[in-house]
């Protein structure tokens, strides 16, 4: 018999079990020590996420991490699994509508998730759910060794300093887009010592910025003012950074696909679009 039931107080190595067996025939697979930092970068909370258990093993579960976006009170699918030979049985979906009432209790809004765009079978099950697509996403990724080095030169008035989230985090208007959930700055401050950040100065004022996660390879933002454009400021930090650098590639996900300033800056750095992704909301 199958039961439904919060993932609060099961321990993290059946957690793990259980994503990866989940996921065992993916092409990309996450180590334990992966898999931990993405739970917390995303803000996993385990009394509001779920899973589907025989006996004591959870066959199918979703991890929900709990946080603000666009000021509401939202649950983001982290991941969503079933175990190969629990397929077919609709336990994703009776996982999500168990979890409803948890969620609503909390104060918990809207509902928020990424789906690739070829995974035509999910997105008819969220649709079914009750999700509309809200943005589209491209994501870029390229090989370490395949990036192309910068050849522009920052003129000697700008200059390229460490910051912290504070000196950044009031920069809205240099982004050309509201960052994805695990982007965002409240993402950021789960895990601050995880990212190297960087600021360009221009007459000791901060005309732009870089947040890089030098494990994973994450270009998380990357944003110019809009008038310092066009004078190789972007190109300057991202130069900078990757000379940090610990993964076999470089990532940029979930930049919003009408944004072809950020699209053609990668390109540049032969980084190249790897797929797209639709973030989807279901407001409770």
């Amino acid at each position: 018999m199958i039961t439904i039931k919060s993932l609060a107080g099961i321990s993290y190595d059946s957690l793990f079990e259980a994503f990866r067996d989940a996921f065992s025939d993916y092409e990309m697979q996450l180590s334990k020590q992966e898999l931990q930092k993405m739970l917390i970068r995303r803000g996993f909370d385990s009394q509001l996420s779920f899973g589907a258990f025989e006996k004591n093993k959870i066959v199918a579960f979703t991890f929900n991490g709990i946080g603000n976006f666009n000021n509401f009170r939202t649950a983001y699918d982290t991941g969503t699994g079933t175990l190969k030979k629990y397929r077919g049985q609709g336990l994703a979906t009776q996982i999500f509508n168990h979890s409803i009432l948890f969620l609503k209790k909390t104060g918990v809004s809207q509902y928020l998730l990424e789906v690739l765009q070829h995974n035509s079978k999910a997105i008819s099950v969220y649709q079914k759910l009750g999700f509309k697509v809200s943005r589209e996403f491209n994501y870029f990724i390229q090989k370490s060794d395949e990036i192309k080095s910068a050849k522009e030169i920052l003129h000697p008035e700008y200059r390229i300093l460490p910051v912290d989230l504070h000196q950044i985090i009031s920069k809205n208007d240099f982004r050309d887009f509201v960052p994805s959930w695990q982007n965002s700055f409240e993402a950021v401050n789960r895990t601050p010592g995880a990212y190297i950040m960087m600021g360009t100065f221009f007459r000791e004022k901060l005309i732009g910025y870089c947040i890089f996660e030098p494990e994973s390879g994450d270009i998380t933002q990357i944003a110019v003012q809009k008038e310092y454009r066009k004078k190789g400021v972007a190109t300057a930090l991202l130069q900078e950074m990757l000379a940090f650098n610990k993964n076999h590639s470089v990532k940029c996900i979930n930049t919003e696909t009408n944004s072809l300033s950020i699209a053609q800056f990668l390109q540049s750095f032969n980084i190249a679009l790897k797929g797209k992704q639709f973030e989807m909301i279901k407001h409770l």
